[in-house]
């Protein structure tokens, strides 16, 4: 009799825990569950993140552009790495397609103080562009150091301008008159005339644009 009473009480407590154990089992698993769910909804929120510093970063945004800049040599001081270690006036005697414009800072005496400024923009007119110049027209301005002085000083901003700032802009120039820029994406002019042919070309103090045409001061 006894025997049956322990065996009844023993039947009743099994009974009794057996649920209590299936349920924290329950729970245990809907704990997992639920942190698998947060794991897995954290996850792609991580990857759209790096996806994003990804696209912000915007590479080649910050590049050299335009038709000419696939003559610009790929090594040596000439490339855009080397251009990039020297002063603008050091990095376009390293540039063949700027020499007439270099020849010409030299005859003004600009070399020194081109390349002692700090954060200047120069528009750079290529060789072509000084030939469209009727040559006694080009030979008077180069035998004239104050005309020359103002001529070349007048391709010269005194602060670095990045490819947005010549949407719509209007600049002082060191030869103390305006300049107008206009344009959107890779397509640039300077004075409604000068037509921008390689831009943002980096040097070690200056932003570079080079240009189709020599631009005139109005005074």
């Amino acid at each position: 009799m006894n025997a049956r009473i322990r065996r009844s009480a023993v039947a009743v407590v099994a009974a009794a825990v057996l649920p209590l154990s299936l349920a924290a089992c329950s729970d245990d698993g809907d704990n997992g569950s639920s942190d698998s769910a947060q794991a897995a909804s954290s996850a792609p929120a991580a990857t759209d993140d790096q996806s994003a510093d990804t696209s912000g970063g915007m590479a080649g945004s910050d590049e050299p552009f335009g038709p000419a800049c696939s003559t610009v040599p790929k090594e040596g001081a000439g490339s855009f790495d080397g251009m990039a270690k020297d002063p603008v006036a050091t990095a376009a005697s390293n540039n063949p397609a700027l020499s007439t414009l270099v020849s010409a800072v030299k005859k003004a005496g600009l070399v020194d103080t081109l390349n002692n400024a700090e954060n200047i923009t120069v528009f750079a007119p290529t060789n072509d562009a000084f030939a469209k110049i009727p040559k006694a027209d080009l030979d008077k301005v180069l035998a004239d150091k104050e005309m020359l002085t103002n001529v070349l000083t007048y391709h010269v901003v005194g602060q670095k301008l990045a490819p947005k700032d010549l949407e719509n802009g209007s600049f002082d120039t060191l030869q103390k008159s305006k300049l107008t820029t206009s344009g959107s994406d890779e397509s640039y002019e300077v004075n409604d005339s000068a037509k921008v042919v390689c831009g943002n070309v980096k040097t070690a103090n200056a932003n570079v644009y080079i240009i189709d045409t020599v631009l005139m001061p109005k005074s």
